[in-house]
């Protein structure tokens, strides 16, 4: 079977299903390469790439509406796969960062031996930012800060280090799927962002001004950005853009 495939054989190599594949076709999203007499949909190689494209798209998070808008605006299908493979490889640094920490855990857990913070937590380590926090918003901030972060459970703090992790990996699928920073999608990250500085704040208001100082931290300071810029892309430079049309959008 080369060059063409039925909707079945399609369906079943992609682990899915023939109606999705119609649906994915209702919405516009993979049209078949031709109709057979027999009211049968055939694909073809374009549309066996697509449809990766597709899925892929899927499996880091994005709906089918924002998919649309990401291939109807790719002129480039080899410049779109390598920006999928990059996020894929992204996502495998993590996972496999991830499996070290737990094998970590485990074996010392199971041989009886102390376990170490820095090992257990892929590190959140906020002393680092003691002068800049000072600096910019004076000592009682910083020691307010501090003192709620050593006030949490272990729990609480890997729940905090991993919410962190997960919106810097939607702003870098964001960035790298080209979605403008003014959208929706990506103004919901900024929210969930600064929801998750109010954690830290203790209650007090996440002012613009405060959210656009980080943003410009994080592209300025290298201890910063390389939390977003994991492979130095640029996505740092693409936060502080949403920081700013958020700020604009929300004004004081």
């Amino acid at each position: 079977m080369t060059g063409e495939w039925a909707i079945q054989e399609l369906a079943k190599a992609a682990g899915t299903t023939s109606r999705t594949l119609r649906h994915y076709g209702e919405l516009g999203l993979l049209e078949p390469s031709r109709i057979g007499a027999n009211g049968y949909r055939y694909y073809d190689q374009s549309s066996l790439v697509r449809l990766q494209r597709i899925l892929l798209l899927r499996e880091l998070g994005l709906g089918l509406p924002v998919i649309a808008e990401v291939l109807a605006g790719d002129q480039d299908t080899t410049a779109a796969l390598r920006t999928h493979l990059e996020l894929l490889r992204q996502q495998q640094d993590r996972i496999a960062r991830q499996i070290d920490s737990v094998s970590t855990t485990l074996h010392k857990t199971e041989r009886g031996e102390p376990l170490m913070a820095a090992e257990v937590f892929d590190g959140f380590d906020h002393t680092q930012y003691r002068d800049e926090v000072t600096e910019r918003w004076g000592k009682q901030a910083y020691e307010s800060g501090d003192r709620w972060w050593r006030s949490l459970t272990e729990a609480d703090k890997k729940s905090f280090q991993q919410t962190q992790l997960d919106i810097a990996a939607d702003f870098g699928r964001a960035y790298a799927t080209a979605l403008p920073a003014e959208s929706l999608e990506v103004q919901s990250i900024v929210e969930r962002h600064r929801t998750w500085l109010g954690a830290g704040t203790q209650g007090k208001p996440v002012t613009n001004e405060y959210l656009l100082a980080l943003g410009e931290m994080y592209v300025a300071d290298p201890r910063f950005r390389k939390n977003y810029d994991v492979h130095g892309d640029g996505t740092a430079d693409y936060i502080l853009e949403a920081f700013r049309a958020y700020a604009a959008a929300h004004p004081a």
